[in-house]
């Protein structure tokens, strides 16, 4: 999985954050960012679910192909 965050689209409402905690966080100015290391989601179940609640779908999730 690969996960991509518009930076141009995020409006920083955290929905993410609070969603997949253990993925996704906010940096300083509020926009959210993935967490060290989380860029293939980390195995986390929820991921899928952070990238729904998104209210301005600036999140991706990509299955590789291959």
């Amino acid at each position: 999985m690969h996960i991509e965050i518009d930076r141009d689209v995020c409006i920083g409402a955290g929905q993410c954050a609070l969603t997949a905690p253990n993925v996704f966080t906010q940096d300083d100015d509020g926009f959210s960012t993935l967490l060290p290391g989380m860029a293939d989601g980390g195995g986390d179940p929820l991921v899928r679910e952070a990238a729904r609640a998104c209210p301005v779908h600036a999140i991706t999730v990509e299955e590789p192909t291959g």
